[in-house]
């Protein structure tokens, strides 16, 4: 058990950060980070759109718009949590990791409170933050020593 990777997609379907979680992580070059980014996003959408199935809750009227919240194969899980202005935090883990809708929900109030509140920092671009990094380092170590997240 334990966390791998981390990516974060704009609304436009750029890559915002990507950051290895674990020892276990496999290393992968920025060209095809990148690659992965857009890839993920262009399939949420296209899921978005072909869902045949309205989930509650779901503000599009027309069909569903809730697009890949969970994907898992292969030795690994991918976990998606689209936020309301469309950016997309990702989270890959090995199976039977515990909580990772609880991990992804306490990233986007890490990246509210560290990324978002820095005067330096601007919308869709990378996050180059470092109060956000230590935040999510600290955040995967409480967890895999075994602390419960909020």
């Amino acid at each position: 058990m334990g966390f791998l990777h981390l990516f974060i997609v704009n609304k436009s379907g750029g890559l915002i950060l990507h950051r290895p979680l674990g020892p276990a992580a496999p290393k992968i070059g920025t060209n095809e980070w990148l690659r992965i980014g857009s890839t993920f996003h262009s399939l949420h959408a296209i899921a978005a759109e072909a869902s045949p199935v309205k989930l509650p809750g779901n503000k599009n009227p027309a069909g569903a718009d809730d697009g890949i919240e969970e994907i898992e194969g292969g030795g690994v899980i991918l976990k998606c949590l689209q936020t309301r202005t469309g950016i997309k935090f990702v989270l890959t883990a090995e199976p039977g990791t515990p909580d990772l809708d609880s991990v992804l929900r306490e990233i986007y109030v890490l990246y509210s409170d560290c990324a978002l509140k820095d005067p330096f920092y601007e919308l869709e671009m990378p996050i180059r933050c470092e109060l956000f990094t230590l935040a999510v380092d600290g955040l995967i170590q409480r967890l895999e020593s075994g602390v419960k997240v909020r």
